[in-house]
């Protein structure tokens, strides 16, 4: 059990320059008293011959390996375009001047 005092939270409230009502005060140091109880329990958990970890599930790298596969040709990537010049898709142009 933590011993946090409404009188330590009225302090630290004062040197952040934050205003509290009493009902404020009362309210947060049951939080904080709830928050260092919930620590301290952690902290008996957390012996030497607990490994640390960074996150409570493995990673690992699901990335596909990069093969070059079949790819389609310029003439049939173009072949359904609404219009192309002949190598590249011919579009209207959406910065500056309209067309």
């Amino acid at each position: 059990m933590s011993e946090i005092s409404e009188e330590q939270v009225a302090h630290l409230a004062s040197l952040a320059r934050i205003a509290l009502t009493d009902d404020e005060i009362t309210s947060l140091t049951s939080d904080l008293d709830q928050i260092v109880d919930s620590i301290a329990k952690v902290q008996e958990v957390a012996t030497d011959d607990v490994p640390a970890t960074s996150h409570p599930i493995p990673l690992r790298n699901v990335y596909r390996p990069d093969v070059v596969g079949d790819t389609l040709t310029q003439k049939q990537a173009l072949q359904n375009a609404p219009d192309d010049d002949g190598e590249r898709f011919v579009v209207s142009a959406i910065l500056g001047e309209e067309q």
